[in-house]
């Protein structure tokens, strides 16, 4: 009997976890069926005014958001850069907040503790995942006070890789570089895409520790230097300061003297000629007395 107990309970335990997914804090390699098998690429609808695709004609809780296909079954998150997987197990710590943010209504396979929970708001993720995770994951529920951003663009190069053509898990990263250029906004979908080798895809942000930059100091001969004020003028423009008040007293002293100047030389060329008339006023009056 104990020991139909003992299996009873690993029975249990492996039908929790699908086979060969791992719980970590992030999201895993793609290794797991989660039993959603589409033929062709689905049908995709933005949820209004979210930046969230769902899949209204799906028998699941389908979505897609910034670049990666979102599925939430058997209570568990998984992601995935195919519409098909295979699927990647994600930790609740770590899953967007605008997959969160989802309504319940747009979960077109909502699990049993849904009921009863309001259609138009999302899930009660704290009530269900207890109160660690609610600390963690803190405003989850409180909606941004700037818009939404836009919705990524859907890869539909891969509406061409359906039935047999839907290409086998090592040729996916390579399909995806060459023809999905998008850049993810959210760290643990750059992480993702980087492990799974996409080429192009962003690294995720580095810690703030190590985006500071260290404050440059400047070097001891600009620190000795003062304000461009201060600093002692070149030779040259010494000397041609220095000329310019001779300069300009020579030139207000000519302006000055010019006209005294042009006075006594005109009193110089009188001077001779008065001199000239007096001789000759004397000769003519020695010659009158002689003819006396």
């Amino acid at each position: 009997m104990r020991y139909a107990l003992i299996a009873l309970l690993l029975l249990l335990l492996c039908a929790v976890t699908p086979a060969g997914a791992q719980v970590s804090i992030g999201i895993g390699l793609p290794s797991v069926n989660i039993g959603i098998n589409l033929p062709a690429f689905p049908e995709l609808v933005v949820v209004p005014g979210s930046p969230v695709y769902y899949a209204p004609r799906l028998d699941g809780n389908f979505f897609f958001y910034d670049g990666l296909f979102w599925a939430y079954q058997g209570d568990n998150w998984y992601a995935s850069s195919w519409y098909n997987g295979p699927w990647a197990l994600a930790a609740p710590e770590i899953v967007p907040v605008f997959i969160l943010r989802v309504p319940v209504r747009y979960y077109r396979h909502p699990p049993a503790y849904f009921r009863g929970w309001q259609p138009s708001a999302p899930p009660r993720w704290g009530e269900h995942w207890g109160r660690e995770w609610e600390q963690r994951r803190g405003g989850w529920d409180k909606g941004p006070r700037s818009p939404a951003p836009r919705p990524a663009p859907l890869p539909v190069y891969q509406r061409q890789y359906s039935g047999p053509r839907y290409p086998p898990v090592d040729r996916q990263p390579a399909l995806v570089s060459q023809n999905y250029h998008y850049q993810p906004r959210e760290p643990v979908v750059r992480e993702h895409l980087q492990q799974q080798g996409v080429k192009g895809a962003p690294a995720p942000p580095a810690p703030r520790a190590q985006q500071q930059k260290p404050k440059s100091t400047p070097a001891p001969a600009e620190q000795q230097r003062g304000p461009a004020a201060q600093r002692p003028q070149p030779p040259q423009e010494r000397s041609e300061q220095k000329r310019e008040p001779r300069e300009n007293a020579a030139q207000r002293e000519q302006q000055h003297q010019g006209p005294q100047g042009k006075g006594g030389s005109q009193e110089q060329r009188q001077e001779p000629e008065q001199g000239r008339d007096r001789d000759r006023g004397q000769e003519k009056e020695k010659g009158q007395g002689r003819n006396k």
